[in-house]
C-alpha cells in the first residue's frame, strides 16, 4: 500500500463482523467473505478487522461440503456496531428456524447491520428485514423467492447493499462485497491490494450481473437464437408461441426451428419446455406452493399436462417430487 493508504488504515476503527453459519452453507460465499477481513489486517500492520463464528445452537455445524466448523459463540446478544453476516447454502428454508428468525429481528431492532451471503439472503427476507428494499439471492433461488417475497425489489447483480442491509448472489461475490467494504473503511488503494494478494484480476461492482451471458451459456454465438432465448426466458408465465417467438426477431418459423436444431439439438417448443420444467422443479423444492398454482406459474392451464410433462422429464410427478424432498418451509 502507498503510505497515504497505510495512514488510512492506521485511522480507521476496529470493525467486528459476526458469521452466523447455517446447516449446509456454502464453503465458498463464507471463505471468500473471510478471508480478505484477514489480509486487509495482514497489509494494514493492524487488527483492522476481527469476527466470530456463530451457529443457532453454539454447537460445530456442517457446511454442503461436508466439512464441520467449530464456532465461538450461539445466538448471544451483539455489539451495537458489529455486521451479522448470514451464511447459507442448501435446503436454506429448513436451517432458518424460528429461533433464527427471532434472533434476527431482535437483532435487527437493536440496529445491527446485517447481511446476507448466498441464500442468506432468504433468512433476511422471511425475518421481514428486506421489505421495501433492494436484494439478490443465487439465480437459482431467485425464481422462488419472487413467489415467495413479492415486496423486496430483488436484483440480478451480483451483491446489494440498500442502508443497513447487504446481500449477496453466493459464491465469489462475497469477495466483491467484502472489497467493496474494505474500500468503504480504508480506501480504493487498501482493496486493490487485497485484491492483488488474492490473485482477483478483476473487481466487479453492484452494477455486475450474476450469471454469464446467453451465448456463453449455451455455447453458442448466433445473435437471433441467443435473443430467441431471452424471451423465452422472460416469458415462462405466459409462453409465447415458436411464431411469435419468430416474428420477435424478424425471421421466419421455419428457420427458427433450424436454428434450434443446429445448434441446441431439439426443437424451440423442446427448449422452451425444458425452461418451464426447470423453473417448476425449483418452486417445488424452494417453496411452499401448491401444485397447480407452480403449474400456473410455468404456464401449464392444466395440472395434468403439468404432472405428464413433468413425469417425462424427471421420471417421476410434481407430488412425488415434492414429497420425496420433504417440505420446503419445514422447520421454520
Amino acid at each position: 500500500m502507498t503510505r497515504s493508504a497505510e495512514r488510512d488504515a492506521a485511522d480507521a476503527p476496529t470493525r467486528r463482523f459476526v458469521f452466523l453459519l447455517l446447516d449446509q452453507f456454502t464453503l465458498l460465499s463464507f471463505s471468500g467473505a473471510l478471508d480478505p477481513l484477514r489480509i486487509a489486517n495482514r497489509l494494514a500492520g493492524r487488527t483492522v478487522y476481527r469476527w466470530r463464528l456463530a451457529s443457532p445452537t453454539g454447537a460445530a455445524v456442517v457446511c454442503s461440503a461436508g466439512v464441520a466448523f467449530d464456532v465461538d459463540m450461539a445466538m448471544e446478544d451483539l455489539e451495537r456496531d458489529d455486521t451479522l453476516l448470514v451464511c447459507g447454502g442448501m435446503n436454506v428454508e429448513a436451517a432458518v428456524t424460528r429461533p433464527v428468525l427471532n434472533f434476527l429481528r431482535r437483532e435487527a431492532r437493536r440496529g445491527v447491520t446485517m447481511g446476507g451471503l448466498c441464500t442468506g439472503s432468504y433468512a433476511l427476507a422471511k425475518a421481514g428485514l428486506l421489505e421495501d428494499k433492494r436484494a439478490t439471492i443465487h439465480w437459482e433461488n431467485q425464481d422462488s423467492f419472487l413467489e415467495v417475497f413479492g415486496n423486496v425489489t430483488l436484483s440480478r447483480a451480483i451483491f446489494v447493499i440498500d442502508g443497513a442491509r447487504m446481500t449477496t448472489a453466493g459464491g465469489t461475490s462475497s469477495i466483491d462485497l467484502m472489497l467493496r467494504l474494505i474500500a468503504d473503511d480504508l480506501g480504493e488503494q487498501a482493496a486493490n491490494a487485497v485484491a492483488d494478494q488474492l490473485i482477483y484480476a478483476s473487481i466487479r461492482t453492484d452494477q455486475d450481473t450474476q450469471r454469464l451471458s446467453i451465448p456463453t451459456r449455451i455455447g453458442v454465438r448466433h445473435p437471433k437464437l441467443g435473443q430467441v432465448i431471452g424471451i423465452m426466458e422472460a416469458h415462462i408465465e405466459d409462453p409465447i408461441s415458436p411464431a411469435e417467438l419468430a416474428a420477435k426477431v424478424a425471421i421466419s418459423t421455419r428457420q427458427l426451428e433450424r436454428l434450434f436444431r443446429r445448434y441446441l439439438g431439439r426443437s424451440p417448443k423442446r427448449y422452451y419446455m425444458e425452461l418451464r420444467l426447470i423453473k417448476a422443479r425449483n418452486l417445488l423444492l424452494q417453496t411452499e406452493m401448491s401444485v397447480i398454482n407452480v403449474a400456473l406459474a410455468c404456464g401449464f392451464a392444466s395440472p395434468s399436462h403439468f404432472s405428464k410433462c413433468y413425469r417425462v422429464q424427471y421420471r417421476t410427478t410434481p407430488y412425488r417430487e415434492r414429497g420425496a424432498h420433504g417440505a420446503p418451509g419445514e422447520g421454520v
